[in-house]
């Protein structure tokens, strides 16, 4: 037999098309495996209907070409799979986030993250290489066989039958997508209501989210808002606590505001619609606590809870242990830094498609922190120990209302030494104190700190390398240890600002606000563990941080309540006795009657009541709690309705259109 195979019509498109599924079947299932390490079963269908729908597509247009023509197209479709599989791999690795092509618009941060690319292509290379397998096995067997395979084009017969199966399959897949109309985070949810990339990647597979992320960044793609009561309230007390104790009623947070205003856009009239059936937080009994008070805001790079210690980091322990103490604060993970200062300075939900827009400066922010302190007849100040222009941060401070902001690079290295990586957040607190420190007026600094910025190796991290000694006694290996040392900078920072707050005779009536970006999302989930008093899961438990609220001269209270990081703007609002609309922010008064919420990236999210794994369209009930389905929908709903919202104020410029400005 002269050759192996001579690829006639059928034969000739059956090859290809398995050729492309067992190819895309094994990406995908491998990736499933390194990356999640437990295959689902619904996963598994909704995969392979996609798998095989792929194939007849790339079948297909492989058809029209002839040996050496077919090879060469072949081998470039599987080399570019493996490629865009190996991408998401190493991109997950670095952010534990997936990648969407909308971050392609950041690509200053990537480009500041090759180096730690380089470093995880290089610890990842096997699986890079078993990515690869399908390109080349299929090259090796071509070259090996090269004078017995043959292809010939397809005739019209192989066509009209591949666009008839295909057009079976694809009915198919549609049909199973309507069967779950109505069922939240179902793929018809998915596929008609909600943005994702985390989600469809987990739920759909990594060509299918790639797929449907092209898709909707060419064509676009408007998330549905849901009417429903979004204003959770915690459950009222008994009859018998009621007539023991008087109720005080307090009036809601908001201002007058005309969301009646005419506009032909309809995306701030789905705001608009939002805002008039949202009737915001309620003032409470902690309104106005520290009205007058100078405001140390700090947003802290990576800081977790569990590089605090006593014995290490003992002013950030007394910090987290006194004072408002938030024992169900979390620190939701969404795209680097850029995410975790978004929702710290606005107190909306970030999302990779509107941080380029954030990024630009062009947005107006009617309760940035200093344009709100300036009102309120404070002096304000901005710093960074840090490159100033990174990630546009010289750009979005000012929609903040700063005019002084001072970091590496306009100014600040010439008070401290800027050449070292990371630089020292205790070098930076100890030049810029002086600044505010007295003022005659009330003062509001804001801080992002830079020292405990991964990678976390004594070689890589100039902070970790210093305080080396320190931390020899941490269980751990050496990224866990090096992590640690990095905290200590930062306690040393905040240390030395209680001292000379004290010093000033102004610690009484200053309040700390400290608030982490993100948990330290370079350590791996085994480490992290390794540092933490308890086991902490990849999607919720890992986000689980400390939040500092801290006055010198009140009471310790503890918080119960789930909140998370855009919460706390609104929160600090309240306690200062700003006058603000508390509807405008997706954030809620971590203070106020309202339920507490955390929403994670995936539309996963936690209730004083329970939690919600999105992925797995699972809820996990609290002991003793009884929740029924109309609960969880609802929830489902307001989560929704938040992420979206949050995303058309960034993407319309809302507060400009509703202010006039």
């Amino acid at each position: 037999m002269k050759e192996l195979i001579k690829s006639q019509n059928l034969g000739n498109a059956i090859i290809r098309f398995v050729t492309f599924l067992i190819s895309i079947l094994f990406l995908e299932f491998t990736f499933i495996i390194f990356v999640f390490n437990k295959l689902c079963f619904e996963n598994i269908i909704n995969i392979l209907l996609f798998s095989v729908l792929s194939s007849f597509v790339l079948s297909f247009f492989t058809g029209f070409f002839k040996n050496i023509g077919n090879i060469i197209i072949t081998s470039i479709i599987l080399f570019i799979l493996g490629l865009l599989y190996s991408t998401q791999l190493v991109f997950y690795n670095i952010f534990k986030v997936f990648f969407s092509f909308e971050v392609l618009g950041l690509g200053d941060q990537l480009e500041s993250f090759a180096s730690q690319a380089f470093k995880c292509i290089f610890a990842n290379i096997l699986y890079i290489l078993v990515f690869m397998l399908p390109f080349i096995i299929y090259l090796v067997v071509h070259i090996i066989f090269r004078k017995r395979i043959v292809y010939k084009r397809v005739k019209i017969t192989g066509c009209l039958l591949s666009i008839l199966l295909f057009l079976i399959f694809l009915n198919g897949f549609i049909f199973r997508i309507n069967r779950t109309k109505g069922k939240d985070n179902g793929l018809y949810y998915i596929y008609n209501d909600i943005n994702s990339i985390n989600l469809n990647v987990e739920k759909l597979g990594v060509l299918n989210s790639y797929t449907l992320d092209v898709y909707r960044i060419l064509f676009g793609f408007e998330e549905k808002i849901v009417e429903v009561k979004d204003n959770f309230e915690e459950d009222k007390k008994d009859d018998d606590e009621k007539e023991s104790k008087k109720e005080i009623e307090y009036e809601p947070n908001i201002v007058d505001l005309n969301f009646d205003k005419s506009t032909n856009n309809n995306d701030i009239k789905k705001i608009n619609n939002y805002m008039k059936n949202n009737s915001g937080t309620l003032k409470n009994e902690y309104t106005g606590l520290f009205k007058g008070y100078n405001l140390i805001y700090i947003t802290a790079e990576s800081f977790s809870e569990i590089g605090v210690s006593e014995e290490l980091t003992p002013t950030l322990y007394k910090l987290t242990h006194t004072g408002f103490v938030f024992d169900n604060y979390y620190t939701p993970n969404v795209l680097s830094t850029i995410g975790g200062e978004f929702q710290s300075l606005t107190g909306l939900f970030p999302d990779g498609s509107i941080l380029k827009k954030w990024r630009s400066g062009t947005n107006y922010f009617p309760y940035g922190l200093a344009t709100t302190f300036k009102q309120q007849g404070y002096n304000t100040y901005a710093y960074h120990d840090n490159y100033y222009g990174f990630q546009d941060r010289n750009k979005y401070i000012k929609t903040q209302g700063f005019t002084n902001y001072l970091a590496c690079g306009n100014g600040l290295q010439k008070k401290m030494n800027c050449k070292t990586w990371p630089e020292s957040d205790d070098a930076m607190m100890k030049v810029t104190i002086p600044d505010y420190i007295n003022s005659s007026k009330p003062f509001m600094a804001y801080y992002m700190t830079v020292s405990g910025h991964f990678g976390y190796t004594y070689n890589d991290n100039y902070i970790a390398s210093k305080n080396k000694k320190i931390v020899s006694s941490v269980k751990g290996n050496e990224n866990a240890k090096a992590y640690v040392a990095t905290q200590i900078e930062l306690d040393r920072a905040i240390e030395r600002l209680i001292k000379e707050l004290e010093k000033a005779e102004k610690l009484d009536n200053t309040v700390i606000v400290l608030l982490a970006d993100h948990y330290p999302y370079a350590l791996s989930l085994d480490t992290v563990n390794s540092l933490s008093s308890y086991k902490r899961d990849s999607i919720m438990e890992v986000n689980h941080n400390n939040l500092i609220l801290w006055n010198s001269k009140m009471d310790d209270i503890h918080i119960e309540k789930p909140c998370m990081s855009s919460d706390v703007l609104p929160t600090v609002y309240n306690l200062f006795g700003v006058d603000f609309d508390s509807r405008l922010f997706t954030g809620r008064d971590i203070l106020s009657n309202s339920e507490g919420l955390v929403v994670f990236n995936n539309h996963s999210w936690i209730t004083s009541k329970g939690k919600y794994y999105a992925n797995k369209k699972r809820f996990e009930a609290y002991d003793e709690e009884e929740v029924d389905d109309d609960y969880v929908k609802n929830t489902n709903a307001i989560v929704n309705n938040r992420l979206n919202i949050s995303k058309l104020i960034i993407k319309n410029d809302y507060y400009r259109y509703l202010f006039d400005k």
